[in-house]
Protein backbone atom coordinates (compact mmCIF):
# COMPACT_ATOMS: atom_id res chain seq x y z
CA UNK A 1 0.00 0.00 0.00
CA UNK A 2 2.70 2.49 0.95
CA UNK A 3 4.73 1.71 -2.20
CA UNK A 4 1.77 2.62 -4.43
CA UNK A 5 1.29 5.88 -2.55
CA UNK A 6 4.98 6.73 -2.86
CA UNK A 7 4.95 5.89 -6.58
CA UNK A 8 1.91 8.10 -7.05
CA UNK A 9 3.83 11.06 -5.61
CA UNK A 10 7.30 10.41 -6.99
CA UNK A 11 6.83 8.25 -10.07
CA UNK A 12 7.53 4.60 -10.71
CA UNK A 13 10.10 3.01 -8.44
CA UNK A 14 10.86 0.52 -11.22
CA UNK A 15 11.65 3.40 -13.61
CA UNK A 16 13.98 4.94 -11.05
CA UNK A 17 15.73 1.60 -10.62
CA UNK A 18 16.13 1.22 -14.40
CA UNK A 19 17.43 4.80 -14.69
CA UNK A 20 20.05 4.16 -12.00
CA UNK A 21 21.13 0.96 -13.76
CA UNK A 22 21.46 2.76 -17.10
CA UNK A 23 23.38 5.62 -15.45
CA UNK A 24 25.76 3.09 -13.88
CA UNK A 25 26.28 1.49 -17.30
CA UNK A 26 27.19 4.90 -18.74
CA UNK A 27 29.49 5.66 -15.80
CA UNK A 28 31.23 2.30 -16.32
CA UNK A 29 32.11 2.84 -19.97
CA UNK A 30 35.76 3.07 -20.98
CA UNK A 31 37.13 6.35 -22.31
CA UNK A 32 36.40 8.15 -24.61
CA UNK A 33 32.90 6.60 -24.67
CA UNK A 34 32.19 7.50 -21.04
CA UNK A 35 32.92 11.17 -21.68
CA UNK A 36 30.74 11.21 -24.81
CA UNK A 37 27.87 9.31 -23.18
CA UNK A 38 27.90 11.47 -20.02
CA UNK A 39 27.90 14.66 -22.08
CA UNK A 40 25.02 13.41 -24.17
CA UNK A 41 23.12 12.26 -21.07
CA UNK A 42 23.48 15.71 -19.54
CA UNK A 43 22.37 17.41 -22.75
CA UNK A 44 19.32 15.15 -23.06
CA UNK A 45 18.31 15.96 -19.50
CA UNK A 46 18.10 19.62 -20.50
CA UNK A 47 17.05 19.40 -24.13
CA UNK A 48 14.85 16.30 -24.07
CA UNK A 49 12.26 17.73 -21.70
CA UNK A 50 10.47 14.38 -21.63
CA UNK A 51 7.99 14.14 -18.77
CA UNK A 52 6.74 10.61 -19.47
CA UNK A 53 8.73 8.20 -17.31
CA UNK A 54 8.45 5.22 -19.64
CA UNK A 55 9.73 7.25 -22.58
CA UNK A 56 12.58 8.76 -20.59
CA UNK A 57 13.61 5.37 -19.23
CA UNK A 58 13.67 3.89 -22.73
CA UNK A 59 15.68 6.84 -24.06
CA UNK A 60 18.40 6.39 -21.42
CA UNK A 61 18.44 2.61 -21.83
CA UNK A 62 18.96 3.10 -25.57
CA UNK A 63 21.66 5.70 -24.89
CA UNK A 64 23.57 3.23 -22.69
CA UNK A 65 23.09 0.52 -25.34
CA UNK A 66 24.43 2.81 -28.08
CA UNK A 67 27.64 3.69 -26.26
CA UNK A 68 28.24 0.19 -24.90
CA UNK A 69 27.95 -1.22 -28.42
CA UNK A 70 30.32 1.45 -29.75
CA UNK A 71 32.84 0.62 -27.03
CA UNK A 72 32.65 -3.13 -27.74
CA UNK A 73 33.01 -2.57 -31.49
CA UNK A 74 35.72 0.08 -31.07
CA UNK A 75 33.74 2.53 -33.22
CA UNK A 76 35.30 6.01 -33.07
CA UNK A 77 33.10 8.58 -31.33
CA UNK A 78 33.22 10.83 -34.40
CA UNK A 79 31.81 8.06 -36.55
CA UNK A 80 28.77 7.93 -34.28
CA UNK A 81 28.05 11.60 -33.75
CA UNK A 82 29.20 12.96 -37.10
CA UNK A 83 30.25 16.57 -37.55
CA UNK A 84 27.60 18.14 -35.31
CA UNK A 85 27.16 16.63 -31.83
CA UNK A 86 24.20 18.91 -31.08
CA UNK A 87 22.34 17.77 -34.18
CA UNK A 88 23.11 14.15 -33.31
CA UNK A 89 21.82 14.50 -29.74
CA UNK A 90 18.69 16.38 -30.78
CA UNK A 91 17.91 13.88 -33.52
CA UNK A 92 18.38 11.08 -30.99
CA UNK A 93 15.97 12.81 -28.57
CA UNK A 94 13.35 13.41 -31.26
CA UNK A 95 13.00 9.65 -31.72
CA UNK A 96 11.30 9.55 -28.32
CA UNK A 97 7.88 11.10 -28.80
CA UNK A 98 6.72 11.23 -25.21
CA UNK A 99 5.04 14.17 -23.55
CA UNK A 100 7.54 16.98 -23.10
CA UNK A 101 7.44 19.80 -20.56
CA UNK A 102 7.05 22.31 -23.40
CA UNK A 103 3.81 20.59 -24.45
CA UNK A 104 2.32 21.47 -21.06
CA UNK A 105 3.56 25.05 -21.32
CA UNK A 106 2.16 25.42 -24.85
CA UNK A 107 -1.24 24.22 -23.62
CA UNK A 108 -1.04 26.59 -20.64
CA UNK A 109 -0.16 29.54 -22.90
CA UNK A 110 -2.95 28.74 -25.35
CA UNK A 111 -5.51 28.48 -22.53
CA UNK A 112 -4.35 31.76 -20.98
CA UNK A 113 -4.63 33.56 -24.31
CA UNK A 114 -8.07 32.06 -24.95
CA UNK A 115 -9.18 33.20 -21.49
CA UNK A 116 -7.78 36.69 -22.11
CA UNK A 117 -9.58 36.97 -25.45
CA UNK A 118 -12.82 35.73 -23.88
CA UNK A 119 -12.53 38.34 -21.09
CA UNK A 120 -11.67 41.02 -23.67
CA UNK A 121 -14.78 40.13 -25.65
CA UNK A 122 -17.00 40.43 -22.56
CA UNK A 123 -16.17 44.13 -22.13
Amino acid sequence: MAAKWIEFLTGSLEQKKQYRQDKARIDGLPEPYATAAKAMHRYLMYYGGVTDGDTMTQMFTDLADLWERAAVDGTPVGDIIGDDPVEFAETFAQAYAGTRWIDKERARLTKAMDDAQREDGER
